[in-house]
């Protein structure tokens, strides 16, 4: 249960940081010529954080364990958009330099050092939500699964992944953090 716990949390981080990708998934499909600006983002995020909050009925002392909690994934999705932002200035100088050949060791060393930063923020928002998860009941911990996406397409951690695979046809996705086609 305190792995479902934490994956639960996780999933609530990467559901908030929904924002920072936007412009995909949906959007991309049918809203390509719309670009979010950073205030949509930002208000998107705040609806989704907003949503799980109220969507769990805390009690008071519940409420308490909360602000933690929201901070933290405040924090990752600023840590996601920051490295979007990054990503697409990188790209905009890449075309602006076409005689600089892409640096596979560089790209390599720069997605360890992401992963380790994603690794410690997601470790922050696992450590400020177990107080919280712990005090849920039974259906609060549903309804949090059903917020965060986590209880999409049969449960576990992979709901996510199963429709990011059925809508791209799977594979690495060059405009996520790295992969193969970025080396």
């Amino acid at each position: 249960m305190r792995r479902f716990a934490i994956a639960g949390m996780a999933a609530l981080a990467i559901a908030a940081s929904t924002a920072v990708y936007a412009q995909q998934g949906w959007f991309r499909e049918h809203m390509h010529h719309m670009r979010l600006s950073p205030e949509d983002r930002a208000a998107m995020l705040d609806a989704r954080i907003a949503a799980v909050h109220a969507g769990l009925k805390l009690t008071p002392d519940q409420d308490k364990l909360w602000p933690p909690v929201e901070s933290a994934v405040r924090d990752f999705a600023k840590l996601r958009m920051d490295r979007a932002n990054a990503r697409m200035r990188a790209r905009e100088d890449a075309q602006n330099d076409q005689e600089t050949p892409p640096d596979p060791v560089a790209r390599l060393r720069q997605r360890a050092d992401d992963m380790a930063t994603t690794s410690a923020a997601l470790k922050k928002i696992a450590d400020a939500a177990d107080p919280l998860y712990k005090t849920l009941d039974d259906g609060q911990k549903r309804r949090l699964a059903l917020l965060t996406h986590h209880g999409r397409m049969g449960g576990g951690g992979e709901g996510w992944r199963h429709r990011w695979m059925e809508r791209d046809g799977g594979g690495p996705r060059p405009d996520r953090d790295g992969g193969p086609e970025r080396l």
